[in-house]
């Protein structure tokens, strides 16, 4: 490929809204083009590492007895109706009519697809287990797309579901399939994802994991243990205390506390610490906005994945109206009255000499006293962990918390799908049983932009060899100069013909310009043919991150490049 014809401009200034690297040197080597919120189209460069990574993603599946199949990115919504999941799932999921008015829907996932396909195929069990995979696009109504390709609407995934016979035998499927992630993540160049476990959300079933690239970049936050190597999304994360009491109760009394609102003003005024309070965050229900309280420990943040799980439906902060009851800024345990579902944290149980809302305008309490107050309540884990927070694993107070990027999901799905899809097989006994489902995702262009956050500099990504989208960049250094121009067509024809994987810049362009645009393409390898180095009867051979550099006989130039090549791959 020469580079004059490379569709696609390449540009040194970084545009103004692009917030993560990969996305700015993503636009400014001519990857992509925006082309409306959270949609891209590709270039031919991002198309080349994409494609490398399927190959690798494939050649792995296939390793572990995958059987690539093909969805449909359309489909009736008859099959979600099935799952029940067509109610359930929000605005992320397109909804519409085709011509006769029958109700569609885009892809989003495929679960149901899945099901849908081999349901008929395996009625007996000595089909199991099997293993079906796809590359598919798919779209999903993101309320937020940020960071380019890192979370966007259309987008490349691979997804597999595996079908199973019994617990045991998907354990060991999903056991086999964890370590076809890592290979997947070591081949393209990311040896340093890690897994951690995570909330299974509209996927369902009880075991999930995500593997994180940690990067500061990251909209994920991993909670990582320093003593014992526990490590879990910050959504799935159980949070741990040592509640301890005072030996001796207050009174619980009533205190005028005019004008103040937030827990931070009320402990200012009470002089007292927001460990040392109780403090109320409210939401609503989204299907008929009806209220739920939750005490919490005023220093800790609610987890709301925890909380949705909890309640099995999806909510939002509540908007708190004169006549829900409540009084915003004054809200606590003691005399609340209405019809509010009332949870409390794991944070309060058993404390005392804590302040909280009175329920009053302007007045709150002291000396409340979980055991003595609210002696009904009900403990849960509804809070986020903190840094410094006790690991759920050992128990030390060695957490720490990370930002990183998810560039996998494996799901331990068992009957979900089956048992409200009514796919069945007879067992050896000649009974009806449900299959058991997992179900196995990587995201194709975010793991493209999250190699280019792990290795790029301030130029330009720095691609691995595995999925570099040309092997080896030529630059012809003063094109017009005829010595130059005749023996770099010439290096590039044999290596064309050799196999190797060229882009050539013979542009008449000054040396500032070819290397800039090099370095925005990042090819792990560069030849420099200039008048210098031949004059020297030399090419010289620089590698992209700037490990190597050679200066090589022009005679044997191929050769050696395909002796870097091959050593470079191995």
């Amino acid at each position: 490929m020469k580079l004059e014809k490379l569709v696609g401009n390449r540009f040194r200034e970084r545009p103004s809204d692009c917030i993560v690297d990969s996305h700015a040197l993503m636009v400014r080597g001519g990857y992509m083009k925006y082309v409306a919120n959270g949609i891209f189209s590709s270039y031919m460069p991002l198309r080349r590492v994409t494609r490398k990574i399927e190959q690798i993603i494939r050649e792995e599946m296939d390793a572990i007895d995958g059987q690539e199949v093909q969805f449909p990115v359309v489909m009736p919504a008859s099959l979600w109706q099935e799952s029940g999941r067509y109610e359930s799932i929000g605005k992320e999921m397109v909804r519409f009519n085709d011509r006769s008015g029958s109700p569609l829907v885009l892809g989003m996932t495929h679960e149901e697809a899945a099901v849908q396909l081999v349901r008929d195929y395996g009625q007996s069990h000595t089909k199991y287990p099997f293993m079906v995979y796809q590359i598919q696009t798919k779209f999903r109504d993101e309320a937020r797309p940020r960071a380019g390709l890192i979370r966007v609407r259309e987008f490349t995934m691979k997804d597999a579901y595996s079908f199973h016979t019994s617990e045991e035998d998907l354990k060991e499927y999903y056991a086999r399939c964890h370590k076809a992630y890592e290979r997947i993540y070591e081949r393209v160049g990311l040896p340093e994802v890690v897994s951690v476990a995570s909330d299974s959300g509209m996927m369902g079933g009880s075991v999930s994991h995500e593997f994180m690239l940690l990067t500061p970049v990251g909209e994920d936050s991993i909670v990582i243990c320093k003593e014992c190597g526990y490590r879990a999304n910050m959504e799935a994360a159980e949070c741990v205390y040592h509640n301890e009491r005072d030996e001796i109760s207050c009174e619980l009394s009533l205190v005028h506390t005019p004008d103040i609102h937030t827990i931070e003003e009320v402990c200012d005024f009470l002089h007292c610490d927001k460990k040392a309070s109780c403090k109320a965050v409210v939401y609503q229900r989204n299907h008929d906005d009806s209220y739920i309280v939750l005490f919490i420990r005023g220093d800790l943040e609610v987890n709301e994945t925890k909380l949705r799980n909890y309640v099995k439906c999806d909510i939002h902060p509540a908007e708190i109206t004169e006549e829900s009851g409540l009084k915003a800024g004054y809200i606590g345990p003691v005399g609340l009255n209405g019809d509010f579902t009332v949870l409390y944290d794991c944070s309060l149980e058993g404390m005392n000499n804590l302040s909280c809302g009175a329920n009053v305008c302007e007045y709150h309490y002291t000396g409340l006293d979980m055991q003595r107050d609210v002696k009904k309540a009900e403990y849960h884990d509804f809070a986020k962990i903190q840094e410094g927070g006790i690991c759920p694993h050992c128990g030390k107070s060695a957490v720490t918390v990370s930002r990183g990027i998810e560039v996998g999901n494996v799901f331990q799905l068992g009957t979900k799908y089956t048992k409200s899809m009514n796919m069945t097989y007879i067992d050896s006994n000649g009974e009806k049983q449900y299959p058991i489902m997992g179900c196995y995702g990587i995201g194709i262009g975010r793991l493209a932009a999250s190699i280019c956050e792990a290795h790029h500099d301030d130029y330009g990504p720095i691609w691995p060899l595995s999925v570099a989208p040309w092997q080896i960049h030529i630059c012809a250094v003063r094109a017009d100069n005829t010595v130059v121009r005749e023996y770099a067509d010439r290096l590039y024809e044999e290596l064309q013909r050799r196999g190797a994987e060229v882009i050539y810049d013979d542009r008449n362009v000054s040396a500032g310009v070819m290397f800039s645009d090099a370095d925005l393409l990042g090819v792990p390898f560069r030849a420099i043919v200039s008048p210098r180095n031949l004059k020297q009867h030399k090419v010289e051979i620089v590698s992209r991150d700037k490990s190597f550099s050679a200066n090589i006989s022009m005679e044997s130039a191929a050769d050696e490049i395909m002796r870097i090549l091959s050593e470079a791959n191995h």
